[in-house]
């Protein structure tokens, strides 16, 4: 696995708005190219409820994803996946099976606190 990364300013990691948020609604997605969910994830205030596109199906079941937090890019552009319109990046780890484990909170916060 290449472990090389690039350097960026203070100023570039600052463009990167990261939120906590609550999934409150979990479906499968089944025109998916790979396996996924389509998720609906409350970031509260003036950002509202964001949907997204998550391949997690491997690690996390529709029952457990409801009402977990998690931690999401809010400000990149909307991205077409199939017949979905996916409006943030919710973000994990890729373990060693290339299997996505979502970071969260280690403690629950309000939603759309901003991660700094």
């Amino acid at each position: 696995m290449d472990m090389t990364t690039t350097s960026i300013s203070w100023d570039d990691f600052e463009k990167v708005d990261m939120r906590a948020g609550t999934i409150v609604e979990v479906n499968d997605f089944p025109k998916a190219k790979r396996p996924a969910y389509k998720l609906r994830i409350d970031f509260g205030g003036e950002l509202g409820i964001r949907q997204s596109s998550a391949q997690i199906t491997t690690l996390y079941s529709k029952e457990e994803l409801l009402n977990k937090q998690v931690i999401a890019v809010v400000n990149f552009p909307p991205k077409q996946i199939a017949d979905f319109m996916s409006q943030c990046l919710v973000l994990g780890v890729y373990d060693e099976n290339k299997n996505v484990i979502l970071l969260q909170p280690a403690q629950p916060v309000s939603n759309g606190m901003k991660v700094g």
